[in-house]
This record gives structure tokens, sequence and C-alpha cells, in this order.
């Protein structure tokens, strides 16, 4: 299970820097409701909070939403325990998907005439 966004601004922000939520929702203009529901997973990283604490910890945006991305993709994987596979009938939006012959067990979209 991956680390949640939550679990690090508290763990590895919050109670090293010494700072309440409070203060940091203060400082980045938020309710302390939303910092408290992100370190509880209650709520996902947003774009705009993941700037927001980007600027505050100078870490980049991409590092929030990598860390939320993570979580979600775990939670999604736990409730879909078998996922459909590539056919070489299947066709999706006017695309075929088939075999490529180019490299062994890949694949690429054929357009269909």
């Amino acid at each position: 299970k991956p680390t949640s966004p939550g679990e690090i601004l508290a763990e590895e922000f919050l109670k090293p820097m010494n700072l309440t939520q409070s203060t940091l929702a203060r400082h980045i203009g938020c309710d302390v409701k939303v910092i408290n529901r992100i370190i509880n997973g209650r709520t996902a990283v947003t774009a705009e909070m993941a700037l927001k604490l980007g600027a505050v910890f100078k870490t980049s945006a991409d590092f929030w939403l990598n860390a939320q991305k993570a979580v979600d993709l775990y939670k999604a994987s736990q409730k879909i325990r078998k996922l459909p596979f590539a056919d070489c009938g299947l066709v999706v939006l006017g695309w075929h998907f088939a075999p490529s012959f180019a490299t062994k067990n890949s694949w690429r979209p054929h357009v269909l005439s």
C-alpha cells in the first residue's frame, strides 16, 4: 500500500517542522478541515492544493499529485480484481487492436477502413 499524501504531509513536513494543521491552513488560505481530511485520507490532494503545498514546502506539485495518484491506483486495483485484456477482435471507436508484428507480444492500434 502506498504512503498517502496526507501521511507524508503529517510525518515528513508538519511534525518535523513543528507546524500545526491550523497554521498550515491559515498560511495557504484554506479551512483547517481540508488539511485534516487530507491527513486522514478522507479527501484527495487536488491540483490546486498540490501547487500550494509545493510552494510552501519547496517541493513540486507533481510530488503531491504523484503520491495521490499512487493511492488512487492502489484503491482502484483493490476494487478491480480482474482487468480486461486486449483481444484481436476488439474494436473501440473505430480502432482495431491487433498484435504488432514489429515486436513480440506488443500491441498497437490499427485503423479500420
